[in-house]
C-alpha cells in the first residue's frame, strides 16, 4: 500500500511495484481512518518521507514510528536522503529505497523481503 504519496507518485509507484511485486494489488492511501482499516490486511506500507494526504502528520517517519509501535506492521520509507532512511529503520522500518532507485536490483530485494515477512 502506498501512503501518502501524490498523484503524480502513486501512478509512477503503482506501475513499478506491480512489477516487482509479480501483480500483487497496489493500493493508495491519503488518511489515517483508510490506513488503521487496512491495517487489518497486515499490508507492506510504502510510506512517503513528507506525507500527502490526512494522517495527522506530515512525517513519514513519525507515522511509521506509530505504526510500528502500536502493531507489527510491515513499513518502508520511500525517500532519497539516507539520513532519513536511517532514521525510519530506527523507527522499526525496513530498508527503504528512493523513488530514484524504483527500477535497481536492490530496490527488487527490498520489496521481495518485506512481501515475505
Amino acid at each position: 500500500m502506498l501512503v501518502g504519496h501524490c498523484l503524480a507518485d502513486q501512478f509512477m509507484l503503482k506501475n513499478a511495484l506491480r512489477r516487482l511485486a509479480n501483480g500483487s494489488p497496489v493500493r493508495s492511501i491519503n488518511d489515517r481512518r483508510t490506513l488503521d482499516a487496512a491495517l487489518a490486511e497486515r499490508p507492506v506500507l510504502l510510506v512517503n518521507r513528507v506525507l500527502d494526504g490526512r494522517f495527522g502528520t506530515d512525517s513519514g517517519i513519525e507515522l511509521i514510528r506509530e505504526l510500528v509501535a502500536a502493531s507489527p506492521a510491515t513499513a518502508i520509507l520511500i525517500s532519497n536522503f539516507e539520513e532519513a532512511q536511517a532514521e525510519a529503520v530506527a523507527a522499526g522500518a525496513f530498508e527503504g529505497f528512493g523513488k530514484q532507485d524504483l527500477y535497481e536490483l536492490r530496490t527488487a530485494r527490498i520489496v521481495e523481503e518485506a512481501l515475505s515477512a
